[in-house]
């Protein structure tokens, strides 16, 4: 039994945890996309164990005390729309009619009373997203990405789909980009958001509105708001017919409705109503019986939970314990969400309005975190280049079995989030604990560009990426270092594709870093501008300027070019199926690594994708990096670690 008051002296990396690989990868599912139907919540589940398989999986309540969970979509059927690349928006639900799309083949599939998934789509290089059943004329509205045609890139549009004979048209087209086709409650009108290159969504969107026909075709359409700089997020209906939106026109996203011809603010305040729209589907508000606004929103990083009345617009918080809380769906008199608190992981969440008290309809992990080895975010602000500040949240090491030598501090982690147009939360990560409970510490970073602060904070990185993600980085880690928080002879980057890409400029251009991670990174811009898809063709226009317009700027920031500025040690992970990152940007990096002489290290992995789903990959990906770390920095890790071949390093004695 743990004696806290006798911790025992080991050197830092080296402590046995309780919080294995194995526990992670056995423990843990991905919780996505919320819906709700009636009294039945909807969810889908990644589950490593299943090769990554998603899952449809429905919550009923019933006479028992939880309800009863089953399974909506059988095997071998995953759950999963690769639309944008980035999917989400894979299901559809109402009225007990179920729509999914199937990662196999990219198409619909209908869940009958039966169960059997039924074939509603038979086309071909076709992919669907984000729909929306119009139960009215027995039609499916969705978002289609058409890769079969002789246009350069795939074409995008918003189809009408047969929900009994699957045939299909095109009701509204012309845009690069569509999202989010929201009916009206009396199914008379068709809100949906558009853009077009070079914009992604947090730039500028539009929000469009048109009449439907009795055939189910659109009417003429007339812009309700948005443009190339006026970012529009989840266009949603109130049960009495009023059209709401988010929009950052304040330099916040605040929530919108349209009232008649005038477009009115709800509760103006600094706070984030939306998200950077990476994956379809995604909800922060919704609406009760009443037309009360439900809505979530970011303050400071963390979320919050309240109710807008709608005649007064007077708003009251409901009081969680979540501080991320994502996929918000309103019922009648609860919502549902995933959120995440500092010491629990994720979980599908019932919240009952009235009482504010919740409910966990499903963990995302089977295990119970244990106190002992929590270690819980503190949120850091902290100076940074130009005078200005960013943000963090700093984990100190934690493991009541174990202290470090007296005098020394821990090895630091800096981690830099994907997107990079994301961020990070505070929310408890198993895999952050499995750092912290070793003897490290992390800082998880939401440098200038990160979602979360506002319009100008997500715009610090325009033209200047690879530059204030490092920048920020480094201060984050010295920030640290100088409060006495971790040993500046043992700092570590890591972070996986946009993350990757500051993890290598790191280590290149800067000689602060004494080892990193690259995780499907990028290390190659110019590649990257010339073999990625669609919806991130455009991306770095914004990022590092105009491509080949920029080429010598493109050159000048691709960390693959400038390896003779390395100094520092790296390993790389990548799949072989990656359409985001291809691995040949792993591999010229690891090539030029290995001939400047410094120990580098290349995990390929077969029939990954962006982003490691598969249990065996997840394992070794963690225990590799653990590894690494305990050869660069000299300690024995505690754990049975399959060894890693470091190029330019003996093998140990």
């Amino acid at each position: 039994m743990t004696d806290p008051a006798r911790p025992r002296i080991a050197p830092f990396g080296s402590w046995v945890s309780p919080v294995t690989a194995d526990l992670i990868v056995g423990e843990s599912i991905r919780l996505g996309q919320v819906a709700i139907d009636g009294n039945t919540i909807y969810w889908t589940e990644g589950r490593p164990r299943e090769q990554g398989r998603n899952v449809l999986v429905a919550h009923t309540a019933d006479d028992t005390a939880d309800g009863t969970i089953a399974d909506v979509s059988p095997a071998p059927f995953n759950v999963r729309t690769r639309a944008h690349e980035y999917g989400g928006g894979a299901f559809t639900v109402a009225r007990g009619e179920v729509v999914i799309s199937h990662d196999a083949d990219q198409q619909l599939y209908r869940i009958g009373i039966s169960g059997a998934p039924e074939a509603l789509t038979r086309s071909t290089n076709t992919r669907y997203a984000d729909g929306v059943i119009d139960a009215q004329r027995q039609l499916l509205i969705a978002v289609r990405e058409d890769h079969g045609s002789s246009a350069p890139e795939a074409v995008n549009a918003l189809v009408a789909i047969d929900l009994q004979t699957g045939a299909e048209r095109v009701i509204a087209g012309g845009h690069d980009f569509f999202s989010n086709p929201r009916l009206s409650p009396d199914g008379q009108q068709l809100a949906w958001l558009t853009w077009d290159h070079p914009n992604m969504p947090w730039d500028g969107t539009e929000l469009w509105l048109a009449p439907v026909a009795g055939d189910g075709s659109l009417g003429p359409a007339h812009r309700v708001a948005g443009g190339k700089a006026e970012s529009i997020f989840q266009p949603s209906w109130s049960p009495q017919g009023e059209l709401h939106f988010v929009s950052d026109r304040s330099g916040w996203w605040n929530l919108y409705r349209q009232r008649g011809s005038a477009i009115q603010a709800l509760h103006p305040m600094e706070a984030e109503f939306g998200e950077a729209q990476w994956a379809f589907g995604m909800s922060t508000y919704g609406f009760d019986a009443g037309s009360r606004v439900v809505c979530t929103c970011a303050v400071d990083g963390d979320s919050r939970l309240y109710v807008i009345e709608s005649a007064t617009l007077e708003m009251t918080e409901i009081a969680t314990p979540f501080r991320v809380i994502l996929d918000l769906q309103v019922g009648a008199g609860f919502v549902a969400f995933v959120g995440g608190s500092a010491s629990a992981p994720e979980a599908v969440i019932k919240l009952d309005l009235a009482s504010g008290g919740h409910e966990v309809i499903r963990s995302a992990s089977g295990a119970v975190p244990d106190a002992a080895y929590t270690s819980v975010a503190e949120a850091i602000a902290f100076p940074t280049e130009g005078g200005l500040v960013a943000h963090a949240f700093h984990y100190p090491p934690a493991n009541a079995d174990f202290r470090g030598p007296e005098g020394e501090h821990p090895p630091l982690i800096v981690v830099s989030h994907g997107g990079p147009t994301g961020a990070t939360t505070a929310a408890f990560e198993w895999r952050i604990q499995y750092w912290t409970s070793r003897g490290f510490a992390v800082v998880d970073v939401n440098y200038g560009g990160s979602e979360g602060y506002g319009r100008a904070y997500r715009q610090r990185l325009t033209g200047l990426w690879g530059v204030v993600d490092v920048d920020d980085s480094v201060n984050a880690a010295r920030y640290l270092i100088e409060r006495g928080d971790a040993n500046a002879e043992r700092v570590a980057i890591r972070g996986g594709s946009a993350g990757g890409y500051t993890t290598l400029c790191a280590l290149t251009f800067r000689s602060f870093f004494k080892a990193g991670a690259s995780h499907y990174g990028i290390g190659d811009l110019e590649a990257l501008a010339r073999d990625t898809h669609k919806f991130e063709s455009r991306y770095l226009d914004g990022l590092i300027g105009p491509w080949p317009t920029q080429r010598a700027l493109y050159l000048e920031r691709s960390p693959v070019n400038h390896t003779d500025r390395l100094e520092s040690p790296m390993i790389l992970f990548q799949g072989n199926e990656d359409k985001a990152v291809p691995p040949n940007q792993a591999q010229a990096m690891y090539d030029a690594v290995r001939a400047k002489g410094l120990p580098v290290a290349y995990l390929l992995f077969e029939s990954e994708q962006h982003g490691f789903r598969r249990a065996d990959t997840i394992k070794r990906v963690l225990e590799a990096e653990l590894y690494f770390y305990g050869r660069i920095f000299g300690f024995m890790p505690a754990d049975a670690i399959e060894p890693v071949a470091i190029g330019n390093l003996p093998e140990p004695a």
